[in-house]
């Protein structure tokens, strides 16, 4: 395995421990150069930051009209959505590995040295050692921090203190997926991935509520077996809809617990969607579209292939990707035919793009923070 695949197979948990990824097997194929076409959608510069490298899976939140962004490095940055104005600015003192999660107050990441720190507008309050790896994002909801880690466990933190609340676990695989799962609210529910299983929790008790089984693993080994959920979900109305690690593309009624549709779909990461559509790449960038009423597919484009794409974002009636070269391509949601293409610096764009009211933020390998104005 190689290219996007092993991106995401590296580094992988048995029983606790790393194991070294897949690296043989056939070259990946250059990029599909891009063609020309005209533009149909004005998308235009509306600021520009500077990070430092970003080099784990980085969540963007969004919330009361502020981004908040990390690199390697430690910092941890909130901006103005409008305006790219810095809110405040922080430094946890060692390098993350994943993040970032926040409520609009408070913030939390976690650092390579395995140790989830929450910082209260710009300040550092707490720090908590975890027992195993996390790189899923942490979030931070109804004054409580959340947190799975690579195998699957999920913990609850009070976010004034850092004490321990409650752990979830269920009997584990031998074989987990080091990829950001699924950890998101659902009104007074928490919503976590569990190899390809939804979950929801109360998220006071950490006691299970429901849980839908969107993928079933399939295989002769235990790689070809992984089945697990990858964020980021995407919500509309009652419905979640997330994919399942190279084997499918689903809804589940959150309200109820129900898988409303599942449907084969190889791919890597998450997807994004509306009342109309759930769109996603699959592992050779190959662009889906399902109707999000019943997963029949609307449309479906080869015009990316091999361009190693981010995950999507919705903006408007348009959805944005990012690719390895730094570009950014936006589409007609029910058409999937290309409406605009913007640059950033040039270097990869592995972070899924976020929207906040008019502004689609886009963040770079290389620290570069580009936010674009659309209609």
């Amino acid at each position: 395995m190689t290219g996007r695949l092993s991106r995401h197979l590296l580094p992988l948990a048995l029983a606790g421990a790393a194991l070294a990824g897949c690296s043989s097997g056939p070259t990946r194929p250059d990029p599909t150069p891009l063609a020309q076409f005209e533009s149909t959608l004005v998308v235009a510069d509306a600021w520009k930051q500077k990070i430092g490298s970003v080099s784990f899976a980085l969540a963007v939140p969004v919330k009361d009209d502020t981004f908040t962004v990390a690199s390697d490095d430690g910092t941890v940055l909130a901006l103005k959505a409008t305006t790219g104005a810095q809110v405040w600015r922080a430094d946890v003192g060692s390098k993350i590995s994943a993040g970032v999660g926040s409520d609009g107050r408070f913030a939390a990441v976690v650092t390579r040295d395995n140790e989830l720190v929450t910082v209260d507008n710009g300040n550092v309050t707490w720090r908590k050692k975890l027992p195993s790896r996390v790189v899923s994002a942490p979030l931070v909801a109804g004054e409580r921090v959340f947190v799975v880690t690579v195998d699957r466990t999920v913990l609850a933190f009070d976010v004034l203190d850092g004490r321990k609340l409650w752990a979830y676990q269920r009997p584990n695989d031998p074989l987990t997926l080091a990829q950001a799962s699924v950890l998101q609210p659902y009104r007074d529910t928490l919503l976590v991935g569990q190899g390809g299983k939804l979950v929801g929790l109360d998220p006071l008790a950490g006691q299970v509520r429901w849980e839908s089984t969107v993928a079933s693993p399939r295989g002769t080994n235990e790689v070809e077996r992984l089945a697990d959920l990858v964020g980021p979900a995407v919500r509309t109305g009652e419905l979640v809809c997330v994919r399942a690690f190279q084997v499918s593309v689903g809804c589940v009624n959150a309200e109820r617990g129900t898988l409303m549709w599942s449907r084969n779909a190889s791919g890597n990461d998450g997807v994004a969607g509306d009342d109309r559509m759930v769109i996603g790449a699959d592992n050779i960038d190959r662009l889906t579209a399902w109707r999000t009423i019943d997963g029949s597919v609307a449309w479906s484009g080869d015009s990316m292939l091999y361009r190693g794409l981010s995950g999507p974002a919705m903006a408007g009636l348009a959805v944005v990707f990012g690719d390895s070269e730094g570009y950014v391509h936006w589409f007609g949601r029910d058409s999937g035919t290309p409406v605009a293409r913007t640059r950033t610096d040039g270097s990869a764009i592995h972070v899924t793009p976020v929207r906040a009211g008019n502004v689609t933020l886009v963040v770079t390998e290389d620290g570069g923070l580009f936010a674009f104005r659309s209609e």
